[in-house]
C-alpha cells in the first residue's frame, strides 16, 4: 500500500493543475445538478416485514385516506368557560372551515358534530386530514394551518397544532455548528503554528465535504434519501475530513522541519499517514455501510450517505491536500527557530505524557478502567424510544397540543393502534366487531366502531390506549393485543394486524434492540481482523476492541445522563427528558467504531513503524507516543467540537446521535487511545507484536507504516537523533 499511496501523492504534487481542476471539475459539476434539479428529501420510514408496515400496506390499499398526514387542531377555553359558549364555538367552527380550505387539506372534521370534545366541554379537538404523504407536504401548507390556529386564539382561545404533520427537523446548520467549524480552525492553527496550512486542511475537508453532500442530494431525486440522512453525512464528514487532512498535513509539515524537499515529503506523508487515512477510513465506510444488515431502509440511506461523506474525506485527503502542498510549496517550511521547526521541542509534551502513563502501568491500566467503568454505569439503564410530539421543545406548538390532547383527553389519544381485519369472503365489519370483543384488555381506553374499506374485504378498529404512546404499558399492550389476534381472527374467519404509528414505532424500537448485539459482534469481530491485517499482532487487536467496547460504553452513559437522567441537561438545549432515540446506539457503535480506529491506526502504526525500525518496544511507545500524540489531541478536539456543535441542533434525531460521539471522542481519544494503549503496549513489551509463525506466513503484508520506502540519509540522521535523546528520557 505505502509504494502505491508514494507514487500517487507524488503524482498529485509535481501534477498539482490537473489534480485541482479535476476537483473544481467536480465540484462544478455536482453544484450545478443540485442547481438544476434540486433534492427531494424523504421523512417516511418504513420497516418490511414488520406486522406494523404490512398493515400500513395494506391500509394504503384499502383505505388509503387512512394513510396520508394528519394535523390535530385542539382548542381549548379558559377558565369559566366552555366550547358551548356562542362566541367560543363561533371562533372554533370558523378555524375549522378554514382549516378545510387550507393548502393541500382533503377534510377538516368539526369537533361539534363527531363529538371529540372533552367531557368537562372546556377543549375541542379537530382532525385536519391530508390525502398526501409527509415527504410531500409543503413548508407553506403547514404554516398557513398554524396561521389558522394563531388567528383563532382570541377571548383566552387557546389553539395549537398537533398531528404527523411535523417530524424531525432534518438538515439545518445553525450557530452550533457554526462554533464548531470555528473551534476546529483555532485548534488547526494552534496545532500546525500556520495559518496556511491550517487553511489548507479545512480547504480539503470541505472540498469533500461539499462534493459529497451535493451528490447525495442529487441521488435523493432517483433513490429514496431519508431527510435526517445529510444531517449525519454533514456532521461526519466534516469530523472525519478535517483529521484526515490534519493527519497528512501534519506529518508533511513535521517532515519539512526536518530538511525534507517539499516534494518528498508530500509524498511520504500521503505513503504513511495517508496510509493510516485510508485504513481509517475504509474501517468508517464499512461499518457505515454495515448499518444495512438490519434490514431498516431508513438507517440502511443513513448509513449509506455518511459512507459517501467520508469516501470523499479520504479521496480529498490523498489526492487534493498533495495537489494543495505542492502550490504552496516551501512556504509551508517551518521559519527557523520556531517550535515548529525545533523537533526536539514540538513533541515534548506527549513525550512527557507517554512517559507518564507507562512509567507505572499496573497503575495506569487499573485506573483507566475505574475511570471508563464509571462512565459506562448509566448505559446499564439506557431506555429506547422513537421520537414524538411529546419530545418536542415545550414551547414548540406541537408539543402544546401534544399536552393538550393528554389531559383532556387521556394520554393514550395521542397514540392510538389501528386494527385491521380482512376478511376473504365474510362480512368485514361483522368479523371486526367480533374481534373488538375480544380486545377488551386491561390498558385499553376505548374501541371505536369498525370503519368499512373501500375494497369491501377490510374494516379498521380505531384502539385507544389508556397510557401514552412511549409507555412501558403502551408497549406491553401491544405485544399483548399481538399475541391474541391470530386466535381472534382465526375465529371470526379473518387475518388481523394491529399497525399505526405507535406499533411502527414499537416494531422500529424492537428490531434495533435485536440488533444491537449481532451488529456490535461483527463490528467488533471485523475490527480484530483488520488490525490483526494491519499490525500483524494479537496482543494489539484484542486490546484495540477492548478500548473500543469501554468508549461505546463511556458514549452510551453520557447519552442517558444527559437525555434520560436531564444531567446538565439545559447546557445541551434537552428540554424534554425521556427514552432515547432508538436509533442512537447502533449508528453511534457504527461511527464511533470508525473514528476510534482513527486514532488506533495513526498512534499505533506510528509505534510499530519505530518498533520494525529499532527493535526496542519501550523506545518505539515514548517515540510513536512523541510524534503522534499532539496530533491526536488536535483531532480529537475538532471532533469534539463539530459533534458539541450538532449537540445544539433541534432534530430530535440527531442530537443523542451528536452528544453519544462528543463523549465518546473524548473517552477513546484521551483515555484509550493515549493512556491505555501507551500503558498496555509498555507493559507487554516484545510480546506487543507477537504473532504465531504460521499465522505470519499466511497474512498479507499490507504496510501501512511504509516500511518499504527508501530512507533518505536526512530523515536517518535525524531518527537517530531523537532516538538518542529518547533513550536518554527513558533511561
Amino acid at each position: 500500500m505505502a509504494p502505491l499511496l508514494y507514487r500517487l501523492g507524488r503524482t498529485a504534487f509535481r501534477h498539482r493543475l490537473r489534480f485541482l481542476a479535476g476537483w473544481l471539475v467536480l465540484l462544478f459539476l455536482t453544484g450545478g445538478g443540485f442547481a438544476a434539479f434540486g433534492s427531494h428529501l424523504d421523512s417516511e420510514a418504513t420497516i418490511p416485514g414488520s406486522q406494523s408496515q404490512q398493515g400500513i400496506d395494506l391500509l394504503e390499499r384499502s383505505l388509503p385516506e387512512a394513510t396520508g398526514v394528519t394535523a390535530q387542531l385542539v382548542f381549548a377555553t379558559p377558565p369559566g368557560a366552555t366550547v358551548d359558549d356562542p362566541a367560543q364555538r363561533a371562533r372554533i367552527q370558523k378555524a375549522v372551515r378554514e382549516a378545510g380550505a387550507a393548502p393541500q387539506v382533503a377534510e377538516a372534521t368539526d369537533p361539534f358534530q363527531t363529538g371529540t370534545i372533552s367531557a368537562d366541554r372546556r377543549t375541542a379537538l379537530a382532525q385536519v386530514l391530508y390525502p398526501i404523504k409527509r415527504d410531500v407536504l409543503k413548508d407553506s401548507s403547514v404554516t398557513a394551518l398554524e396561521g389558522i390556529a394563531a388567528a383563532a386564539r382570541s377571548g383566552g382561545l387557546r389553539a395549537e397544532v398537533g398531528g404527523t404533520i411535523y417530524s424531525t427537523a432534518g438538515m439545518q446548520v445553525g450557530i452550533g455548528e457554526v462554533i464548531g467549524v470555528v473551534v476546529a480552525v483555532i485548534v488547526l492553527v494552534l496545532t500546525f503554528g500556520s495559518m496556511l496550512a491550517a487553511g489548507l486542511t479545512l480547504l480539503t475537508a470541505l472540498a469533500g465535504l461539499a462534493i459529497g453532500l451535493l451528490g447525495l442530494m442529487l441521488a435523493s431525486n432517483i433513490a429514496t434519501i431519508s431527510s435526517t440522512a445529510p444531517s449525519l453525512a454533514l456532521m461526519i464528514g466534516l469530523a472525519v475530513g478535517i483529521d484526515y487532512a490534519l493527519f497528512i498535513g501534519s506529518r508533511h509539515r513535521a517532515q519539512l522541519a526536518d530538511g525534507t524537499a517539499a516534494e518528498e515529503s508530500a509524498a511520504r506523508a500521503v505513503a504513511t499517514a495517508g496510509g493510516a487515512v485510508v485504513f481509517a477510513g475504509l474501517t468508517v465506510i464499512i461499518a457505515l455501510a454495515g448499518l444495512s444488515v438490519v434490514g431498516i431502509p431508513f438507517l440502511t440511506v443513513m448509513g449509506l450517505a455518511a459512507a459517501l461523506t467520508v469516501l470523499m474525506a479520504v479521496a480529498a485527503a490523498i489526492t487534493l491536500l498533495p495537489a494543495l502542498l505542492g502550490l504552496a510549496g516551501d512556504r509551508l517550511r517551518p521559519r527557523p527557530g520556531s517550535r515548529a521547526a525545533r523537533p526536539e521541542r514540538a513533541g515534548a509534551g506527549g513525550l512527557r505524557w507517554a512517559r507518564l502513563v507507562t512509567r507505572r502501568p499496573l497503575i495506569t491500566i487499573p485506573l483507566v478502567l475505574l475511570a471508563l467503568g464509571a462512565m459506562a454505569l448509566p448505559a446499564l439503564k439506557l431506555d429506547l424510544a422513537m421520537p414524538d410530539n411529546g419530545t418536542a421543545d415545550p414551547a414548540s406548538t406541537q408539543r402544546k397540543a401534544y399536552d393538550l390532547i393528554s389531559d383532556a383527553f387521556g394520554p393514550g389519544n395521542n397514540g392510538r393502534l389501528l386494527v385491521l381485519v380482512q376478511t376473504r369472503d365474510g362480512d368485514p365489519v361483522r368479523a371486526a366487531a367480533r374481534v373488538a370483543d375480544g380486545l377488551d384488555l386491561p390498558g385499553v381506553a376505548s374501541i371505536s366502531d369498525p370503519e368499512r374499506g373501500t375494497d369491501g374485504r377490510t374494516a379498521v378498529l380505531n384502539l385507544v390506549p389508556e397510557q401514552g404512546p412511549r409507555t412501558k404499558a403502551t408497549q406491553r399492550l401491544v405485544r399483548d393485543i399481538r399475541s391474541r389476534t391470530p386466535a381472534l381472527g382465526a375465529a371470526a374467519g379473518a387475518r388481523v394486524l394491529v399497525t399505526g404509528s405507535t406499533p411502527a414505532a414499537i416494531d422500529v424500537s424492537d428490531r434495533l434492540r435485536d440488533s444491537l448485539p449481532p451488529f456490535t459482534a461483527v463490528v467488533v469481530g471485523f475490527s480484530l481482523l483488520l488490525l490483526l491485517l494491519v499490525f500483524r499482532s494479537i496482543v494489539v487487536p484484542v486490546k484495540a476492541a477492548a478500548g473500543f467496547l469501554l468508549s461505546a460504553g463511556a458514549a452510551f452513559g453520557a447519552v442517558v445522563a444527559v437525555f434520560q437522567w436531564g444531567r446538565l441537561a439545559g447546557l445541551f438545549g434537552v428540554a424534554t427528558t425521556g427514552p432515547v432515540f432508538s436509533f442512537m446506539p447502533i449508528v453511534v457503535i457504527a461511527v464511533l467504531f470508525g473514528l476510534a480506529m482513527d486514532y488506533q491506526v495513526f498512534l499505533v502504526s506510528r509505534i510499530r513503524e519505530e518498533h520494525v525500525r529499532t527493535g526496542r518496544p519501550r523506545e518505539a511507545v515514548l517515540t510513536g507516543s512523541r510524534h503522534t500524540v499532539r496530533v491526536i489531541t488536535a483531532a480529537a478536539l475538532i471532533m469534539f467540537a463539530v459533534f458539541t456543535g450538532f449537540v445544539t441542533t433541534d432534530d430530535l434525531t440527531l442530537k443523542p446521535i451528536a452528544l453519544g460521539l462528543a463523549a465518546g471522542i473524548l473517552a477513546d481519544a484521551f483515555l484509550v487511545r493515549m493512556t491505555l494503549v501507551p500503558a498496555v503496549l509498555a507493559l507487554t513489551g516484545r510480546g506487543a507484536w507477537w504473532l504465531p509463525r504460521w499465522l505470519d506466513r499466511i497474512l498479507p503484508n499490507l504496510d501501512i507504516e511504509g516500511a518499504t520506502l527508501p530512507r533518505s540519509s536526512r530523515a536517518k540522521g535525524a531518527d537517530q537523533d531523537i532516538d538518542g535523546g529518547i533513550g536518554e528520557l527513558a533511561h
